[in-house]
């Protein structure tokens, strides 16, 4: 009975016409390109609502350049992926975009933060210097009126909604923004709220009252004026500096000492016995910082010791991991060898093994106290693998010899069978030893292949920073240096520490080394790529 339906309504089925299918399939691709126009609406939107985002908070704090450069590139962005003619532009714009994003801009803005004296007390504009010192030595006014205030939030800024006592008007600031008038909700007199921000309830500010003690909100675009402050999120005072800015002269006196400070062109003012105050400014510093880590006697020396130790470290690294690799793969290339893909599985676990964590549990194993190889291997010895200069630098070698061997290992494998068995069979015939075979034939056509692989990994151990900060720290540190730096250092730790460690950091000599780094590595695979080229010609 069933198969009888089926059979009548197979035949009551009319079979599409040419002109049905064709329809159909025009309807199946226009949905289709519906679909897709749907996905690169919704992207595109997602990217206008980030940059939307981005312009209001660079509009909020006067970033007028870059405001202009982000609209422009998303303006240009949503013309390319709405138009029909730029269909090569369409795959260009994300590489192009990322490579100027994290490629380009990284490369300038650092070769210009070395020109510079950028670092700590030394971060910001002038004007910024100038506000930051005044608010710092505040003092209340003793006969200051009482301001009614109300906390405001704006994109996680803070300002204050300040009541002037005498005539009852509603003004707004923040801490770089001096009091404007605005028009505000009152409440018994009192401004409450204003349009763009959000008031905050009494709960908020004691959650925030950390934040809200910290708010000292000028007075007046003239920063001897002082500022408003408050404690308790509902009564502001006013405040004056014990320093006086002449905006004329451009100095800064301390009223409590007369001590007067002139701006000298290094970014901050300074007293005539040289006293400076903090925090400065950032100002153009020329060759001072490439000067300075020459001719700095604190300086110089341990970067000629750390410049000499990343070329040994780079250079014995990639000569021991090639040389170990190279001999495990002619190892494996004899025929006698039996359990090979058991023995290569071994050899290829340390690759395997995330390196910063291989790092780390050497590090414990190397322990002088408690570690793995004294205690156990050695039978409780206590050799300073990590503690003493000259261990460390060996103990360095050896752990970066056992995570880097295996990726010589296989590159090296695999080269090896790139080279026909008949060039070895023509070195016997020719009354060739092995060694001859290896050391004429074999090799030559080896570095052909892993010159470049060879170039490439004396670049990454030139910068290997993430063995030296898991395994030693740099350590042990030089006692006779200004910069918190050791023996096991290299250039690209040595940056690390000088930016990002100890009380003061310098922003302006660490790019400093960072564009000699780069220098130094750019030549070095100049020169190498050529000789790499008349290789290959020989070849």
């Amino acid at each position: 009975m069933t198969d009888t339906v089926q059979a009548d309504t197979a035949e009551k089925t009319p079979t599409p016409t040419p002109r049905q299918r064709s329809a159909a399939r025009i309807a199946d691709a226009a949905g289709g390109k519906l679909r897709w126009v749907a996905l690169k609406i919704a992207l595109l939107a997602i990217v206008d609502a980030l940059a939307l985002y981005a312009v209001f908070v660079l509009f909020l704090h006067n970033e007028w350049l870059v405001l202009t450069l982000v609209t422009a590139v998303t303006i240009l962005v949503n013309w390319i992926y709405f138009s029909r003619r730029t269909i090569p532009a369409k795959y260009l714009t994300p590489g192009i975009i990322l490579l100027v994003v994290f490629q380009i801009f990284t490369l300038v803005y650092t070769g210009y933060i070395g020109f510079t004296n950028y670092g700590t007390g030394h971060n910001g504009s002038k004007e910024q210097a100038v506000a930051s010192l005044m608010r710092s030595s505040l003092v209340r006014v003793e006969d200051s009126p009482t301001y009614d205030v109300t906390v405001v939030e704006r994109v996680g800024e803070l300002g204050l909604l300040v009541t002037d006592p005498t005539d009852g008007e509603a003004s707004l600031g923040t801490n770089q923004k001096p009091l404007e008038p605005v028009d505000a909700t009152m409440e018994g007199g009192k401004a409450v709220a204003v349009d763009g921000w959000t008031t905050l309830t009494f709960a908020d500010v004691l959650a925030r009252s950390n934040d809200v003690e910290q708010l000292a909100v000028p007075y007046s675009t003239d920063p001897n004026d002082g500022a408003i402050r408050t404690q308790d999120g509902q009564k502001g005072y006013l405040y004056t500096s014990t320093l006086v800015y002449d905006a004329d002269a451009d100095t800064m006196t301390d009223t409590a000492t007369g001590t007067v400070y002139s701006d000298t062109g290094e970014g901050a003012f300074t007293s005539e016995s040289g006293e400076q105050l903090m925090p400065g400014w950032q100002v153009f510093v020329g060759f001072d910082n490439f000067v300075r880590a020459i001719t700095d006697a604190s300086i110089r020396g341990p970067l000629i010791s750390v410049t000499l130790w990343t070329f040994v470290f780079a250079i014995v690294s990639v000569a021991s991991t090639f040389f170990l690799g190279l001999l495990l793969a002619m190892l494996f290339q004899n025929k006698r060898m039996r359990f090979k893909n058991g023995y290569r599985i071994m050899l290829i676990l340390p690759y395997a093994f995330p390196a910063f964590l291989g790092a780390l549990v050497w590090a414990g194993m190397m322990n002088k106290s408690f570690g793995f190889i004294n205690q156990v291997l050695l039978g409780g010895a206590e050799i300073p693998w990590l503690t003493d200069p000259v261990m460390a630098k060996v103990s360095v070698l050896l752990v970066n010899l056992w995570l880097g061997f295996p990726y010589m290992f296989l590159v090296c494998m695999g080269a090896l069978q790139g080279i026909p068995e008949e060039v070895n069979e023509a070195g016997v015939m020719d009354g060739a030893s092995p060694w001859q075979i290896f050391r004429r034939i074999k090799l030559p056509l080896l570095l052909v292949t892993v010159a470049p692989i060879l170039i490439a990994s004396f670049a990454f151990n030139f910068n290997n920073f993430n063995l030296i900060y898991m395994l030693t720290g740099g350590g042990p540190r030089f006692e006779d240096a200004t910069i918190p730096v050791g023996h096991t250092d290299l250039l690209i730790s040595m940056v690390y520490k000088v930016a990002f460690t100890g009380q003061n950091r310098d922003y302006g000599l660490a790019s400093a080394f960072t564009i000699l780094i780069f220098i130094v590595v750019a030549v070095i695979a100049i020169i190498s790529f050529r000789k790499t080229k008349a290789l290959e010609e020989l070849n």
